[in-house]
């Protein structure tokens, strides 16, 4: 069942996205050559801490951090570590947030000093296969419209699509109906109802679609070892559109 929001709830999931995207802006200008990634997990617990906000994902199913953070193979749900970042990485950041009931999830992929031109492409594209997802989705659309958007962004570039995780329903849960895969045909999937908000999540990988999951659980990364990218925005999606919630703040 796809939730739609009340005007409370909207103004709830409103003011939960804004500390998002302050949030991962924060977390995001930390991203430096030489730094860890559990610096940067270090960075977002004084910053929670100061906002007055609940990380979504410690605790969430088990999972062991306040952020996901993925570099360069590593698809997904990578673990802070000792892990030094290096220049001419790329890194994801995968935020959440809880706020008086709500949830705001946001994704981006940094790069790390200066990378390369390959590199550089798929983040571009990536973030290009977002906003297309974004502008294919208003109150009446298919799932298929907004997964077909970002696997055509994809793979006319070169790029292909993760199939085994997906965007997602968001609110009061973090996770919520419908799924929302990176592939499918546009006309087709439940309609998307007005007033309804959504974590449109773009996961593209240089190579091969498929991943593997590691040992410890958790850690996505792409099974012929080549770069991945990941980008999200929670949208409320309106009658001839969507409002970006977590684009508050320029990134």
């Amino acid at each position: 069942m796809i939730y739609t929001k009340s005007p409370d709830e909207i103004v709830g999931m409103r003011a939960a996205c804004r500390l998002t995207a302050e949030f991962l802006k924060t977390v995001g200008e930390n991203v430096t050559p030489g730094r860890t990634t559990k610096e940067l997990e270090n960075i977002a617990a004084k910053k929670l801490k100061s906002l007055g906000v609940k990380s979504a994902f410690l605790g969430y199913r088990g999972y062991p951090g306040i952020l996901c953070i993925s570099v360069n193979e590593v698809v997904i749900h990578g673990i802070p570590s000792q892990q030094n970042l290096k220049e001419g990485d790329i890194v994801g950041l995968d935020v959440g947030v809880k706020y008086n009931g709500f949830y705001g999830d946001m994704a981006r992929t940094f790069p790390v000093g200066k990378i390369s031109a390959e590199a550089e492409k798929l983040l571009k594209i990536s973030e290009e296969a977002l906003y297309n997802a974004i502008k294919s989705c208003k109150a009446g659309c298919r799932v298929g419209d907004i997964s077909s958007a970002i696997q055509t962004t994809a793979e006319k570039n070169g790029f292909s699509v993760v199939r085994d995780f997906t965007g997602h329903g968001i609110g009061r849960n973090l996770h919520e109906d419908p799924p929302l895969p990176n592939y499918g045909k546009a006309g087709i999937g439940a309609r998307i109802p007005e007033n309804s908000c959504l974590a449109i999540e773009v996961m593209l990988n240089q190579g091969d679609w498929r991943v593997k999951i590691l040992d410890d659980n958790w850690t996505v990364e792409t099974i012929d070892k080549k770069l991945s990218a990941h980008f999200e925005h929670t949208v409320l999606v309106k009658k001839e559109g969507c409002e970006i919630l977590t684009e508050i703040i320029k990134m």
